[in-house]
């Protein structure tokens, strides 16, 4: 299948696999690459050099086009975004923030830049500042979320600019992928789906968890902090919720989450 993204990525399958946390490994991203598709290694808030030994591993693997995602509230973000210079990458998703000050040295460096939106006036914005592409990511996502839902933001956005846009939140197969496109979007990205992979490098319970989950097992934490994000329901959501809705400060509720990704993975 072809498309805008097909042709700006030189993929052969509109499909781009998140930056998941701890989960976006090499592993994950070279098997994706390799079947048509754009893998992304998740830098997280790992050290730049733990990001450099991941895009040497995939390259080991792969002469396909493959990305590195940023999350750009991470304490290494400043020097993620020089590696990924240095080691050539040739696609950077962004997250968790606006990557307009590294926007003219990745742009200079032959870069393409796909910054994560979840609003019109975000996406006008990237748009402004050179981004080749936009993920419009719904509020169906796993992580970090904003609140409109993907049938909602796909098409707003796909209106609103001129680059290609990729649909993100809740899409796991065929039939999303297909509303997407019937929405506007040009490509499809996919997290949690991938989770449940042979190559995501997580603990067997972990992958269980994600296909046996139903309707009602994610819940939404951090709405009043103005820092939501989405996960499956567990003993830390639970606990986060209770403190949440009893005003514990925002810095004591993430000391619950610190490392828990990790943990879990």
């Amino acid at each position: 299948m072809k498309t805008a993204i097909t042709k700006l990525l030189n993929i052969e399958a509109p499909v781009i696999q998140g930056g998941m946390a701890w989960v976006a490994e090499h592993c994950l991203a070279t098997a994706v690459s390799e079947a048509g598709g754009l893998g992304i290694i998740g830098a997280a808030s790992a050290p730049a050099e733990w990001v450099r030994e991941q895009i040497r591993l995939v390259k080991e693997k792969t002469n396909k086009p493959f990305g590195v995602n940023i999350m750009l509230m991470s304490p290494y973000a400043k020097d993620v975004a020089k590696v990924v210079v240095e080691e050539k990458v040739p696609i950077v998703t962004t997250g968790a923030g606006s990557p307009e000050k590294y926007m003219k040295m990745w742009k200079e460096a032959g870069i393409k830049v796909i910054p994560v939106v979840a609003s019109v006036a975000m996406a006008k914005r990237m748009e402004r500042s050179g981004a080749d592409a936009l993920v419009a990511e719904g509020t169906e996502a796993g992580g970090h979320i904003g609140e409109n839902t993907t049938m909602v933001l796909v098409p707003q956005i796909a209106d609103a600019v001129q680059i290609p846009v990729i649909a993100a939140g809740g899409i796991a197969d065929g039939r999303g992928m297909a509303a997407a496109f019937m929405l506007g979007a040009q490509g499809v990205q996919i997290g949690t789906r991938f989770v449940a992979s042979q190559e995501a490098q997580v603990h067997e319970n972990y992958k269980n968890c994600i296909v046996k989950a139903k309707d009602i097992d994610s819940r939404v934490t951090g709405r009043s902090t103005g820092h939501p994000v989405r996960a499956l329901r567990n003993q830390m959501t639970k606990t986060y919720l209770e403190k949440e809705q009893a005003g514990v400060p925002f810095e004591e509720l993430e000391l619950l989450t610190l490392g828990s990704l990790r943990k879990a993975v």
